[in-house]
């Protein structure tokens, strides 16, 4: 058995796809609309195959709740080495999205940093 993918409600489509495809090396499918429900998505893949589902709609909640959210929590992708940890830390960082934490290893021995898409969802970088 395997997820066969991950959905993420955002409410810029358009821009947070631009993100994952500019960051992330994603590929977008062609956009889903459907008028009676408002609902729109596309599926983001991943070199790897992994596969995100971007959506939105008009009755999406307009505020965050303070603190941490229950559910969703963030997106871990492994770049493969520390450097390619620091490099995109800083190219994400110099686009002007929020950078949280690190480069930096954690107590439990992982190499990380966390930034934000630009719906302030927590993506963690790691080796």
């Amino acid at each position: 058995m395997q997820i066969e993918h991950v959905g993420l409600f955002v409410h810029d489509l358009k821009k947070t796809v631009d993100f994952y495809e500019t960051f992330f090396k994603a590929t977008a499918s062609a956009k889903y609309h459907n008028p009676v429900t408002t609902f729109s998505s596309q599926f983001l893949t991943f070199p790897d195959g992994a596969r995100l589902e971007v959506g939105t709609r008009e009755d999406l909640n307009k505020h965050r709740v303070s603190g941490y959210p229950v559910g969703y929590m963030h997106i871990a992708m492994s770049l493969g080495s520390k450097e390619e940890v620091d490099s995109l830390t800083k190219e994400i960082e110099a686009a002007g999205y929020k950078h949280l934490s690190g480069p930096r290893v954690t107590g439990d021995g992982y190499y990380e940093s966390v930034v934000c898409d630009p719906e302030g969802n927590q993506i963690e970088l790691t080796v």
